[in-house]
């Protein structure tokens, strides 16, 4: 039997570009084909649950606008044109003078407020589900994994202020949410994490914007490993927040977002990016229901969405 073991331990070891990976996190809990990870929890229960906790038709969306002077990670850009072929020129089209504006953007899709899809981030060009990018990465993007294969996320949405927790406006960067803080503010705000919800942080990290871009991108606070492995551990479909990267930055480890690695490429959990919580709070709105169906880019690993939160 331990010889069998050392074989089945040895056959775990996955070559990748020379290096050896453990490949002791897949197949994936919802089978070796699955493609969307922890969005196989967004059943019709969980959407009826969230559908009980409006009570006042309010509306949240809870997106940053998105120009070209958005602060954005190292090399993402965002610039809109205004196409108007012929009508430059004062041309107009048919009797009635028909005239229109068309818009082109060249950007990248993780400007501003966004889903970060389970193949986005890998830990060693490995995947969610053992894919390895030599097997589903193009250049027009990627076979398996899109964010086209995302079901809409109806659900239960928990906002966490963490704000008020430190007793900061601005929580300061590198600082690290523990299992120990989370719990926290979950009983301050009477709430009880459930499988199927969303997390989000409130740090007022936003309030750098336009102010202070190189401090906003150079670190953040957020969730370290131990809180996101109990976060993951509750079942949740996504976490994310009002920082670019919805973890601790940098990390004490010196490991590059390695709570990204865990909960996508790990445990299928998505990431949603710069979300804009602050009227959420203003209102105590800590639970509400969650509404995202995101732009269907076919081959894409990430999105610019504006989820709305309804109480």
């Amino acid at each position: 039997m331990n010889d069998l073991k050392h074989i089945a331990l040895a056959a775990a070891v996955t070559l990748v570009a020379g290096t050896a990976v453990a490949a002791d996190w897949y197949p994936s809990a919802y089978g070796p084909k699955d493609e969307i990870g922890a969005a196989n929890l967004l059943t019709p229960e969980v959407v009826r649950q969230a559908a009980t906790l409006v009570k006042t038709g309010k509306t949240y969306p809870l997106a940053v606008p998105v120009s070209k002077d958005l602060s954005a990670f190292r090399h993402r850009s965002f610039k809109l044109y205004n196409i108007q072929p012929g009508e430059q020129a004062g041309l107009t089209m048919g009797p009635n003078k028909f005239t229109f504006n068309d818009e082109l953007a060249v950007a990248w899709t993780g400007v501003g407020t966004q889903l970060n899809g389970i193949g986005h981030i890998g830990i060693d060009n490995v995947y969610y589900n053992g894919n390895r990018a030599a097997d589903f990465v193009t250049v027009e993007g990627v076979k398996k994994l899109g964010v086209e294969k995302v079901p809409p996320m109806v659900t239960r949405g928990v906002v966490l202020d963490m704000t008020r927790h430190y007793g900061r406006d601005v929580v300061p960067g590198g600082t690290e949410f523990t299992v120990a803080d989370l719990q926290a503010v979950l009983k301050r705000q009477g709430i009880t994490l459930r499988k199927g919800d969303v997390v989000l942080f409130n740090t007022g990290w936003l309030e750098l914007i336009g102010k202070d871009n190189k401090q906003f991108l150079e670190t953040e606070p957020g969730i370290g490993m131990k809180a996101a492995q109990w976060l993951a551990d509750q079942g949740i479909v996504a976490f994310g927040g009002d920082t670019w990267a919805s973890e601790v930055y940098p990390n004490k480890s010196g490991e590059e977002f390695p709570v990204n690695q865990f909960m996508l490429a790990k445990r299928g959990i998505y990431n949603l990016e710069l979300i804009d919580s602050r009227a959420l709070v203003r209102d105590q709105a800590w639970e509400f229901m969650f509404v995202l169906g995101q732009p269907l880019y076919v081959g894409s690993t990430q999105v610019n969405v504006n989820p709305v939160a309804i109480r």
